[in-house]
């Protein structure tokens, strides 16, 4: 089943359209990795796939009973988001603020969410440690298990290996994957990194100045756009 359909969708940007007539579609389980050059608008569609931009045209459903709220989201480090002055637990059990409506309290459920999240993530034993002290690979799985509390459905990640270590980078990959493949998690990665997401993701959308290219890996590894950027890359992964 689809968990998001869209349909003919265009996007503008300060006046400027940026997207214009994409559709493409999400399933349940899958890993897709959206690519592109600067200035092609993966961060205009990541905005409104989380309902923070209206598109000019066109449309973004979901199935399965899915909200945009329910869409576990991992954006970006700021300096400032580094330094963020709270526990690895405090962090982790922000993620479950968007279902809290009016009550300032975490529930027992919320604490046993944030707890069961940890410990999939092997940072349990780090929940009275101060986010801020964290290296960076340590620092992205607290985000990951925070975003996991928003969801059991689907993550959605904003170039999350930029800045870490070459082994944190292979890390944070293997447990992506092992949350797509052995937990059923739908992945979206906004990468720059047009091979490593051929390794990674099942399916690519490939935004450029004036198309694009959605289907699975393999069939983008075969395509004129992803022979062009890849250059003769073969591996799957």
């Amino acid at each position: 089943m689809a968990l998001i359909t869209c349909k003919n969708l265009s996007f503008a940007y300060e006046n400027q359209l940026v997207i214009d007539n994409l559709s493409f579609e999400v399933k349940t389980g899958e890993y897709l990795c959206i690519v592109g050059e600067n200035g092609t608008g993966k961060t205009t569609l990541m905005k409104g796939l989380l309902a923070l931009k209206k598109p000019t045209k066109g449309e973004i459903l979901t199935g399965d009973g899915l909200r945009a709220d329910q869409i576990g989201y991992l954006p970006q480090q700021t300096p400032s988001q580094k330094d963020f002055p709270a526990s690895v637990m405090e962090v982790v059990l922000s993620g479950c603020l968007n279902k809290k409506s009016f009550s300032p309290f975490y529930s027992k459920e919320d604490k046993e969410k944030a707890k069961a999240n940890m410990e999939l993530l092997g940072i349990w034993d780090k929940k009275k440690e101060c986010y801020k002290d964290l290296s960076g690979g340590y620092k992205q799985r607290v985000l990951l298990a925070r975003a996991l509390c928003a969801t059991s459905k689907m993550l959605l990640l904003d170039e999350p290996t930029t800045g870490l270590d070459p082994v944190a980078i292979i890390d944070f990959y293997e447990t992506l994957r092992e949350l797509n493949r052995k937990h059923g998690i739908t992945v979206i990665m906004v990468s720059h990194d047009i091979k490593e997401a051929v390794k990674q993701a099942d399916h690519v959308l490939h935004l450029t100045q004036d198309s694009y290219f959605f289907g699975t890996t393999k069939e983008y590894i075969k395509s004129n756009l992803g022979k062009e950027f890849l250059g003769g890359y073969e591996n799957v992964g």
